[in-house]
């Protein structure tokens, strides 16, 4: 073991040596690694070993922005004096080339480029027909199954596109290995330009995928086919000028002429891309942003319709600021700048392409209405609409997820935030736990909530089987659903913030300081609070009865734990404390009974009203409504005063409760209709003058008779003193005088 040990050790140490040999050979290399010798913190003298294991000081983000300005202002100097370096190589590498090899090397490339582009063009032709089929599935599909033949559609496209690539690189690189040059070698150009086609062709494929110029229902981003080509082809060119240019033509040039040339090479690639994606941008800008203002008008979001509109106002800053900071890392890390962008560039795409999906399928499948079965909605009345109305809230937090991850894939795409590192620490691994334990919390709490909700609702509905609740079941189960209301937010409330890290000790002390404080502060809300808690005990009151409580009588409206509201019978509203009730008259508990006194002359006979009371009565039961709220038979309590007036006799019905003011004032009617009929006199406050009448009724009485006199003859009426002093109405009103005189009618 010891010798292979060695031996590798020894092979490891060699590599070393000829890696440092070759920077130190190379003035560029060599000034990147002294560059980074300097910027490395002094190694303490006592402790040689330990400090490289120190971990690197965090740099703040100031900082980090004055040592990009610092680099990209010394590399531009640095660049400067490369070219002019770099000019002088150039001019003794052509005055020395070998063109006959140039020109065999050239072919031989043009070669492999043809047969490759051309494979992959005949590939693309023979895909067409599946890319139009599937074009031709999706647009037939219903607006509610587009999104879901859409996205399988579009994947499938995407890895046909793929296919094709993958399909045209590995005959281009059959073809380099085994024809093009010797038997199972392969020449640097064209392993250059083999990778490059493979990258370049993917990204391309990409491009394809969110604009699908020539097929409307493979297209991911809502746009017209002629502006879909238009970015397209543009979005290509650009793609192919900086990748061709970056992984072919520069690596050609920095083998076969110079470092300094291929750097040039590829500063003149950038600049010439930075210059045409500026001109096409400002050609563009108006136009793009008036769709996006457009697009956010449309929709139904406030969120997406912010983001549009934001987004519709900076786009051009956005990809001149892209373009410009493509160029800048080119000329100050020529090394990885392409590498790099292109990473961020496509990790960025993958993002925004996966979020817009994931949320357009949840919108598609979650935003469709719950249709429950008859007989759950029979039971369950308002579950129906308690889950729809979950899915806005619930679409709500799904996108705002989807957005934050996006938003962290991209910050780490471009190294301004590392997700990774972040993920696997404790503060990542910690905040990540405590959503994920909110979200379950809060989701457990709401599935209680909907439980509970439906189960009263269950109890309270006239379908479930047994009939109509009562109205103490209906006040209980309101009372009780709001009790429950109250002590679920509390509890979550409490254990989410203690979830989230918040000591919920103080506030627990607090709470039970302040309840004690209320507690004798407001003792007349705690006296409230239990009277109504005993009067729902003892079924005293419930909704929809009529009571008279502290002197008020009316209709029970409302009840809380603290109160009860009254409307009485002028339609005013009541609200009673529970604390003012002393006594509790409920006249609608179980039964009714109306209590009827009702008084006659004394010269009728007693037994023949009772008789006439019972013809009401069985008239009044035999009317088909208010028959049926008659539960009992007539009773008759007989007389039960010889007043002033009258002799008194009274009845009572049962009914049903509520009923009995109704019963009431239809057997009063009754009552006075027979009582007519029969010539029995109701009497009434009035005075009667007799004289010498006896019980046979054998003395008359005297009469007064009204003598209308003609005009003339009043004052022959007026001669008469006597006759006006007798009349008090002539003395009351004297112009009446002489109309009124005694008469006799025998």
């Amino acid at each position: 073991m010891i010798p292979v040990a060695v031996g590798a050790a020894s092979a490891s140490e060699a590599d070393t040596v000829d890696a440092l040999i070759s920077v130190l050979e190379d003035p560029d290399a060599r000034e990147r690694l002294l560059e980074r010798l300097r910027g490395l913190p002094a190694a303490g003298p006592d402790d040689p070993v330990a400090a490289p294991e120190t971990e690197p000081e965090a740099v703040s983000l100031p900082r980090q922005i004055a040592q990009l300005t610092q680099q990209a202002a010394e590399g531009g100097v640095a660049e400067i004096r490369r070219q002019v370096e770099m000019a002088r190589e150039v001019f003794d590498t052509l005055r020395d080339a070998d063109w006959v090899a140039f020109g065999l090397a050239v072919l031989d490339l043009a070669i492999l480029i043809a047969v490759t582009v051309g494979v992959f063009l005949v590939l693309r032709r023979l895909a067409r027909p599946l890319f139009a089929a599937m074009d031709r599935w999706v647009l037939a599909s219903n607006q509610t199954m587009l999104l879901l033949r859409t996205v399988p559609a579009v994947l499938l496209a995407a890895a046909i596109d793929l296919l094709v690539v993958v399909l045209a690189w590995v005959t281009g690189y059959g073809l380099a290995l085994l024809v093009l040059g010797d038997a199972g070698l392969m020449e640097i150009r064209h392993s250059l330009f083999l990778n490059a086609f493979l990258l370049i062709e993917v990204a391309k494929a990409a491009l394809r995928l969110l604009f699908a110029s020539r097929y409307q229902g493979l297209r991911v981003l809502p746009m017209a086919g002629e502006e879909a080509a238009y970015w397209n082809a543009w979005l290509s060119r650009m793609v192919g000028f900086i990748g061709y240019g970056l992984l072919l033509i520069v690596p050609i040039v920095n083998y076969n002429v110079s470092t300094a040339a291929g750097r040039s090479v590829g500063l003149l690639v950038m600049l010439v891309a930075f210059s045409y994606a500026v001109a096409i941008i400002l050609q563009n800008r108006v136009r793009v942003r008036q769709k996006l203002l457009e697009a956010g008008e449309r929709s139904g979001l406030m969120f997406s319709r912010f983001a549009l509109t934001t987004l519709g106002r900076i786009w051009h800053w956005v990809a001149l600021l892209y373009f410009a900071a493509l160029a800048a890392v080119s000329i100050t890390r020529p090394e990885d700048a392409l590498p790099f962008m292109a990473m961020a560039t496509g990790q960025t795409l993958l993002a925004i392409i996966a979020g817009f999906f994931v949320g357009a399928l949840l919108t598609q499948v979650i935003s469709r209405r719950i249709h429950l079965p008859d007989e759950t909605r029979r039971n369950f009345p308002m579950l129906e609409e308690r889950l729809n109305a979950y899915i806005p809230t619930s679409l709500k937090v799904m996108r705002i997820a989807i957005l934050l991850v996006v938003l962290a894939v991209i910050a780490d795409a471009w190294a301004v935030f590392n997700l990774g590192a972040w993920l696997a620490s404790d503060v990542g691994a910690g905040l990540l736990g405590k959503v994920l334990s909110v979200a379950i919390i809060l989701g457990i709490a709401a599935l209680f909530w909907l439980v509970v909700a439906s189960w009263i609702e269950h109890k309270l509905s006239p379908d479930t089987g047994r009939g109509m609740p009562s109205a103490r079941q209906k006040t209980l189960l309101t009372i009780f659903r709001n009790a429950i209301a109250i002590a679920l937010v509390v509890l979550v409330t409490m254990v989410v913030l203690a979830e989230i890290g918040i000591n919920i000790g103080p506030l627990l002390a607090g709470a039970g300081v302040l309840g004690l404080a209320i507690g004798f502060g407001a003792q007349t809300l705690v006296q409230d609070i239990i009277t109504g808690v005993f009067i729902q005990l003892e079924n005293a009151i419930n909704t929809g009865d009529v009571v008279q409580v502290a002197g008020t009588t009316g209709t029970v409206e409302k009840m809380t734990i603290r109160s009860l509201g009254l409307r009485d019978l002028s339609g005013t509203f009541h609200v009673i404390p529970f604390s003012s009730v002393g006594t509790v008259s409920n006249f609608t508990r179980d039964f009714g009974y109306h209590l009827g006194e009702y008084g006659v002359a004394y010269r009728e006979d007693t037994d023949e009203v009772i008789v006439r009371l019972r013809q009401a009565f069985e008239e009044l039961r035999a009317h088909p409504e208010h028959g049926l709220k008659i539960v009992g038979e007539l009773e008759v309590h007989g007389v039960t005063a010889l007043a002033d007036s009258s002799v008194n006799v009274r009845v009572r019905i049962k009914t049903l409760p509520g009923e009995q003011w109704g019963i009431g004032r239809e057997y009063n009617r009754l009552v006075k209709r027979h009582f007519d009929a029969a010539g029995i006199e109701i009497p009434f406050p009035h005075m009667t003058l007799y004289f010498g009448e006896d019980k046979k009724g054998s003395a008359p009485a005297a009469h007064l008779q009204v003598v209308h006199r003609p005009a003339e003859g009043r004052e022959e009426a007026a001669e008469k003193p006597e006759s006006f002093a007798r009349d008090p109405r002539a003395r009351a009103n004297p112009k009446h005088k002489g109309d009124f005189d005694e008469g006799d009618d025998s």
